[in-house]
Order: structure tokens, then sequence, then C-alpha cells
């Protein structure tokens, strides 16, 4: 009872650490960090009521072993074996949380997770591709996605110059490879890192974006053709314009959108260099 009592203090105190922080960020899309603020609460309720429970338990404890007289801990010779191996699952993520750094998602993630170009293959009808390109529309009905895409068509359509910030990144890259054709020939700028794959030496500008947490996390962005005079290396954050066309890209077998890029700033890391999916 006792070991219950503080693995849940320790969940509440751990979610206020994270929102005292700043941290919860690199962990949920924060439209939901109300719901994780309330955990604070919900936990730290639940550790007053198994607190009492406890408390209770130690006094009836007491009162039978008086009765008994053999010294013998009755509570926790009760105990199951799966209860005792069920304390260190929920320990773990605690003190991992509250010990460990935690670390920023970047391009050697992206090397480590393996930037499979042939992932980028449509012959699965179930995979969720979740890099280079945005697809929300497995989280909606097809009447409702058609609708939000819809939304973000009547907001850029009319424009020939289109700057993608962090609150709308995720929306407006999804629409431009939902609807590439509409954008050809159009200004378009964002920010984001650096990515240099390996085996084509290509140059990628990326984000990495929350769809709803972690969890569901993904590297998006857009592949650049930069000036012949200019050169990066990984992880180097920069802002772009150019105009954007399409190429067929042969390691993923389709034509994919291609910045022409012909303005670069290098930029300060930002200080969430994440980007969330608006709702």
């Amino acid at each position: 009872m006792i070991i219950r009592c503080w693995i849940l203090l320790g969940f509440s105190f751990l979610f206020l650490h994270l929102h005292a922080t700043g941290n919860i960020s690199k962990y949920i899309n924060l439209k939901y960090s109300s719901f994780s603020f309330a955990a604070i609460f919900v936990f730290f309720f639940f550790f007053l009521i198994q607190g009492y429970f406890a408390w209770k338990e130690g006094a009836d404890d007491e009162e039978y072993d008086e009765i008994c007289g053999c010294g013998m801990d009755h509570a926790n010779e009760e105990k199951s074996w799966k209860e005792r191996i069920s304390y260190p699952i929920f320990i773990l993520p605690i003190l991992t949380a509250l010990f460990l750094p935690i670390a920023t998602l970047d391009s050697n993630i992206v090397a480590a997770k393996g930037f499979n170009f042939a992932a980028y293959d449509d012959t699965d009808p179930y995979g969720i591709h979740q890099f280079l390109e945005p697809d929300t529309s497995v989280f909606y009905g097809q009447e409702g996605f058609d609708e939000i895409m819809k939304e973000m068509m009547d907001q850029y359509a009319n424009k020939d110059r289109i700057i993608l910030t962090d609150q709308d990144f995720l929306l407006g890259m999804e629409t431009i490879y939902k609807k590439p054709g509409y954008f050809m020939g159009k200004t378009i700028g964002f920010k984001g890192f650096t990515y240099i794959d390996k085996e084509t030496g290509n140059v990628f500008l990326f984000r990495f974006g929350m769809i709803h947490c972690v969890a569901d996390s993904g590297v998006f962005g857009m592949l650049l053709e930069l000036p012949k005079d200019v050169e990066f290396q990984n992880d180097e954050w920069i802002e772009v314009e150019g105009t954007m066309d399409s190429i067929f890209y042969q390691p993923f077998k389709k034509t994919i959108p291609i910045l022409k890029v012909e303005n670069i700033e290098k930029i300060a890391k930002p200080e969430d260099p994440y980007v969330y999916r608006a709702y």
C-alpha cells in the first residue's frame, strides 16, 4: 500500500515537473496540455485516497496481529508475485523522466530510425509513413478531412507567396503535398534543420512535428535545390524561400515537390524546435 502511495505521488510530481519546466511540449501536442495538467490533481487525489487506505490497513493489521500473536506480516504474505513485479514497471518511467536528460529530436534521430526512401511506397494500404509528408487523413472521416483541405486551399489559393510559420507548418505542408499542382511556381518559405542523406547527398529541410503526441511524431519538410555555391552540414537551422517545383525522385519512385531556394538565412535553433498539428 505504501509503495502505491509513493507511485501515485511520483506521477503527480512528474506531471507538475514537466509543466513547470515546459518539457511537456517534448511529449505531447500542447493542444492537450490541459489534460496532462489535470492529471497532476487526479494523481494527487488518488494518492490521498490510497494513503487513507494504507493507514486504515496498517491499523487493521496491528489489531489482527494483537489477536493472532504470531508476529508475521500477514499483509505482505497475501501479496501476489504479479503485484510485486508491477511496481518496477510503474516506477521506471517516473525515474527516467525525472533523472535522464530529454533528447531533442534532430538529424541523429532521423539517421537512427532510418530515413528509408523505400518506405515511401503506396503499395502498403495500411502503412502510415509519417515522414516528409504529413498525413492526418487517418484521424478524420473523409468528409471531415475534405473540409479541412478546402479551408486550407481557400487560405492559400490566392497567394503567390506563402510563408509557413510554426503555427501552420503541418497544415500548410500537408496541403502542399495533397494539392501540389496548385502551388507550382509559387514562392514558399519555411524554416527548419538541414538533413543530408548520405546515399544521395540531397539536402532536406525538416521539422519534427507532433500530430497528437511523440508516439505519432514524424519528420516533415521538403527536398531543397540549393545554389551551387551553398553547402550545409546536418542540423544547421536555416530559413529558406524559393520557388516550388516538382521532380521525379528516383529513390521514392514518384514525383515529389522540390523547393528551388533563392533566399537563405541562417537562424538560431528555436526554443521549441517542434511544430504541432492545430485542430
